[in-house]
């Protein structure tokens, strides 16, 4: 990997935090492969090729398959995506161009169809933690790196 700074070991404290969130997302009852694709989302509206790189490994591993992959950014064209994950996909997508509309209540609505409570607040968690994670990985530097 390269980058700029090592914001990992250079704040290691926060850095863990960070891990700790990821340890939490993966206890959810959110399905691991709808997980990644809201971060595969909010990875190529900003523009972050080391999350994409990641995230697309990472959902190939959890059983995704590559036409969802190749289709995430058009997901709205396409017939083999879930009500419930598009519903979650345009909520990542609300919440990552936040400034633009903000979230309204009918997305609000329309997603909690789909999921209690609880998971509604896992999926905040989940968006806004990648959210995060590109900031820090464009804001530093860290490049995708060929396998």
């Amino acid at each position: 990997m390269e980058q700029q700074i090592d914001y990992a070991n250079t704040a290691k404290g926060a850095y863990s935090v960070m891990m700790e969130m990821e340890k939490y997302l993966k206890t959810s009852h959110l399905d691991p492969k709808l997980l990644q694709l809201v971060k595969i989302r909010a990875s190529e509206i900003n523009g972050c090729g080391y999350c994409l790189n990641m995230h697309t490994k990472e959902a190939r591993n959890a059983g995704e398959s590559e036409q969802r992959l190749y289709c995430v950014s058009a997901w709205r064209e396409c017939t083999f995506y879930t009500d419930a994950e598009q519903a979650a996909l345009e909520l990542c997508e609300s919440i990552t161009l936040i400034p633009a509309k903000g979230v309204p209540d009918a997305l609000y609505e329309r997603v909690r169809k789909y999921f209690d409570e609880n998971d509604y607040v896992d999926l905040l968690f989940a968006i806004n933690q990648i959210n995060c994670w590109n900031r820090l990985s464009i804001a530093t530097g860290t490049k995708a790196m060929k396998a």
